[in-house]
């Protein structure tokens, strides 16, 4: 019998395939690394894993109209969209591990000694006295961007489940390995497990329903199968198979009613994780909902859109009431990034160019500060007798942060401003960008609602901003750790790319135009 191998364009899975070797590799420096070179090490390959993806994505950008590029790639589709969503990706994935790799000057970083060991055990006691860490993190967090950059180029619903799963399963693990709070960190990694297998579960069932439909996994099939015309009596079959896989999708953004999880993984995860998981996960899922919707079920029109439009209401409306009366940091930012899953919602109503525009450079604006933001939240910890302990996360542990500590309060600030979408960050363009598109495609009365809810929210922000610097300190119950250089990097960064894209954001916004070519 001959079987007929599936064309594969191997470079254009350059990027993906570099960080994924780099995770393979990491695997290897976990069995055969010294302890005491394994940060050091692992911190490198995967920083230098992500560059090298970095250079692999301009090039295949700069080659990408050379005859015989963009050819098949088994279930995956290079193209524009897909360089410009896996460059997006590998910042954010960049700033993250910069962040994680940081052991601070007092060499206890955010994870556990080691996550097998049982929570107050005497073996936990013994590995945080040989000043074990915990570096499996770094090629869980390469396979998990791998996913990430994967979900973006997926164009049949098979390469979307293994890419969701992909990027899924190492977070889950990675969530349970917090150093301090370790039975609140496991417990937000099952809680994170059970909710993601049902959103699993709704994207699978959504996938075999849409196949009953059209007979293919396949997006051009599907939508092909759209375009003639179903079978008399099956047009349910093709709704509802949608609605699931978008179900799904929601789930990944955290967009209410599928929100439940977030809060409570974001405070219980370690928060460099916490930080990945905001930006990279809400990044990843909102683009490979761009190319479902755009190519499937923009098709569907009308019968589609009310439950889209309800989706964003609901999410804006939870995500800022419920955000403001949160005393947590890390819950608030939770609520903050549902309220802007509602927001990205209103770019994927858009159906047009202009509405992926907005949608990629938002992903990008919203992913730098979200990086940023919890960046600084690791470095303010709970004080004992002047010894670190875990995060302080109550926003009381913030009064009188910038009198101390000017700049990284400073840095705080610039984040929250471009959360809140203040002119001269790069949050004001996103939204601005964004809503403009909402409303050129219909969605004004979503738009005059995430208005509403953008000042609103703007109040939960400006609390803390007011708490940093206009309240007395509250002397040894909180410890500022100094950066051993990776952290602050990463938030220094963060800050220059925030007010950069707020100021001058012309030339990203005419990149990101021309990678929007997903309109059929």
């Amino acid at each position: 019998m001959n079987v007929t191998a599936p064309p594969i364009n191997w470079a254009g899975l350059a990027p993906a395939i570099i960080v994924l070797g780099a995770g393979v590799l990491g695997v290897l420096v976990e069995t055969f690394v010294a302890r005491r070179a394994r940060l050091i090490t692992q911190a490198t390959l995967a920083v230098l894993a992500i560059l090298a993806a970095g250079v692999a994505v301009v090039v295949r950008w700069d080659g990408l109209s050379l005859p015989g590029d963009g050819a098949p790639i088994a279930g995956l589709t290079e193209d524009p969209f897909a360089l410009a969503a896996q460059g997006i990706l590998l910042i954010i994935g960049f700033l993250a591990v910069l962040v994680m790799a940081d052991p601070t000057t007092v060499g206890d970083s955010a994870f556990t000694a080691q996550a097998a060991d049982r929570p107050g055990s005497a073996e936990e006691s013994e590995s945080i006295h040989a000043q074990w860490r915990t570096t499996e993190v770094f090629p869980l967090t390469l396979f998990s961007l791998a996913g990430m950059m994967l979900f973006a180029l997926a164009s049949d619903l098979v390469s979307l489940f293994v890419a969701l799963e992909l990027i899924s399963l190492p977070l889950y693990i990675m969530t349970a390995t917090a150093r301090h709070r370790r039975l609140l960190s496991q417990e937000a990694a099952l809680k994170y497990f059970m909710l993601g297998a049902f959103a699993s579960a709704f994207l699978l069932m959504g996938a075999a329903l849409l196949y009953g439909f059209s007979g293919s996994v396949t997006y051009s099939d599907i939508a092909g199968a759209i375009a003639m015309g179903s079978v008399a009596g099956m047009d349910w079959l093709l709704l509802a198979g949608v609605v699931l896989v978008t179900v799904g999708l929601l789930f990944k953004v955290a967009a209410a009613p599928f929100h439940a999880w977030s809060p409570d993984v974001y405070q219980g995860a370690p928060t460099p994780v916490t930080g990945f998981m905001a930006a990279g996960v809400k990044a990843a899922a909102f683009l490979a909902l761009i190319r479902f919707y755009y190519v499937i079920a923009g098709n569907l029109g009308w019968d589609l859109a009310p439950f889209l439009w309800a989706v964003a209401a609901l999410t804006m409306v939870v995500g800022t009431v419920v955000g403001v009366v949160q005393g947590d940091v890390k819950r608030m930012l939770a609520y903050s990034a549902i309220a802007h899953a509602g927001y990205m919602l209103i770019g994927l109503l858009a159906l047009s160019v202009a509405g992926i525009q907005s949608l990629l450079f938002y992903a990008l604006a919203y992913g730098v500060a979200t990086i940023g933001a919890f960046g600084v939240v690791a470095l303010v910890r709970v004080g004992h007798d002047g010894a670190a302990g875990a995060e302080a996360t109550d926003l009381e542990s913030f009064k009188g942060l910038g009198r101390h500590h000017p700049w990284l309060a400073g840095a705080m600030t610039v984040f929250l401003l471009s959360f809140a979408g203040i002119p001269l960050t790069s949050g004001f363009i996103a939204k601005f960008e964004l809503f403009v598109s909402g409303v050129g495609g219909g969605a004004t009365g979503l738009v005059v609602l995430a208005i509403a809810s953008s000042a609103v929210t703007a109040f939960f922000y400006m609390r803390l901003i007011v708490l940093m610097f206009f309240h007395t300190p509250q002397d040894g119950r909180v410890v500022v750790v100094e950066s051993m250089g990776p952290s602050l990097s990463a938030i220094g960064m963060a800050v220059i790319l925030t007010v950069v894209l707020g100021v001058v954001p012309q030339a990203v916004l005419m990149l990101l135009s021309n990678a929007a070519m997903l309109v059929p």
